[in-house]
């Protein structure tokens, strides 16, 4: 079977030099998508002793991602369905990530600071949150002026929360991307 990866917007491992993504690491990727397109080729960085939690809110999404998964048993891939803009909701183990993935995701969310919220909750001392959003234009994937995600925001909850912005870089011509780095 062919599965679409995603890439032509994003490059994953672009993502992942970003956040310094390395075997035996921890991640979860927040609204992970049908495609996966994290999810796997994170999988293969990590490695059998590292754990991706592919997260999302819709269940017949997860289950792709499961049926996907279970083609090569090697893959460290756990899905988990979990609405991340409730704090404590999500059945990760508090602090036991190395980085949480937001990609394309934050926009389309009504409570964003509380899904940051509950990133900080599942992240360890010294790990990362990567953020990919839209930026203004006229891409048709985009969610419109009114729903964009204002980065400046995201910054003021980095400061607040005991994050610093390790990185700001564009992603694509309709992206822009942000590293922060936890050094409470």
């Amino acid at each position: 079977m062919l599965y679409h990866s995603g890439n032509e917007l994003v490059d994953p491992n672009l993502l992942f030099e970003k956040v310094q993504l390395q075997p035996l690491m921890h991640v979860a990727d927040f609204g992970c998508g049908r495609t996966g397109h994290i999810v796997f080729p994170a999988a293969g960085v990590v490695g059998e002793k590292g754990v991706v939690y592919a997260v999302d809110i819709l269940k017949d999404v997860l289950e792709v991602i499961r049926k996907r998964a279970n083609l090569n048993t090697r893959l460290p891939i756990h899905p988990i369905w979990s609405d991340v803009e409730v704090v404590g909701k999500t059945a990760i183990p508090s602090g036991s990530l190395d980085v949480v993935f937001f990609v394309d995701i934050l926009s389309q969310l009504n409570h964003r600071l509380e899904a940051l919220d509950e990133a900080k909750r599942l992240l360890k001392d010294k790990a990362r949150i990567l953020i990919v959003d839209w930026i203004e234009g006229t891409f048709p994937l985009s969610p419109g002026p009114g729903k964009l995600l204002d980065f400046e925001r995201v910054k003021q909850w980095a400061l607040q929360n005991g994050f610093a912005v390790q990185e700001e870089f564009p992603v694509s011509k309709y992206q822009s991307g942000m590293v922060l780095f936890r050094h409470e």
